[in-house]
């Protein structure tokens, strides 16, 4: 399985400062971190997006997926270095962590979902669902009242 994001990729799109994220990678204790994490992350998108998604998306992913996973790995880096619990940068990844899962929940919700990401085979060739008007028209203004007469009189069986 091809990752979504690379080390180099997600040091561009993370909000953590590149030398932390190079840190992270070069520390004894913390070598491999974040790729182990970027895997386990992709893994858990792509469990939740399966049953309506072609997962894992062909290279290079949708940008909105690389946005996720970068933000669900930049708290495990923050919380692997090490975090001030009153640092507003927290704050900040916490925020941007709940934006994600938010957006990946309403992605996985095939009744709502509003990103267009592409699907599985089996299915329509686009994630969003185009609706026609919810409405109709006739050609006369009283074809409504004599449609709704019809229903009646069929449930009461009068007949009328």
């Amino acid at each position: 399985m091809a990752a979504y994001l690379d080390n180099a990729g997600f040091k561009t799109r993370t909000i953590m400062p590149g030398g932390d994220v190079d840190l992270l990678n070069s520390s004894s204790d913390s070598t491999g971190f974040i790729a182990a994490r970027l895997v386990l992350r992709q893994s858990e998108i792509d469990s939740r997006l399966r049953k309506r998604y072609a997962v894992p998306f062909a290279l290079p992913a949708p940008e909105i997926v690389c946005g996720w996973l970068a933000a669900f790995v930049t708290l495990d880096a923050y919380l692997k270095r090490g975090v001030n619990p009153q640092d507003p940068t927290l704050d900040l990844v916490k925020a941007d962590y709940e934006r994600a899962e938010k957006q990946l929940a309403e992605a996985a919700d095939s009744v709502t979902g509003l990103f267009d990401l592409p699907l599985r085979e089996d299915a329509q060739t686009s994630g969003v669902t185009q609706g026609g008007p919810f409405g109709y028209s006739e050609q006369s203004p009283y074809t409504w009242a004599d449609l709704q007469r019809q229903a009646a009189s069929q449930e009461d069986g009068n007949g009328r």
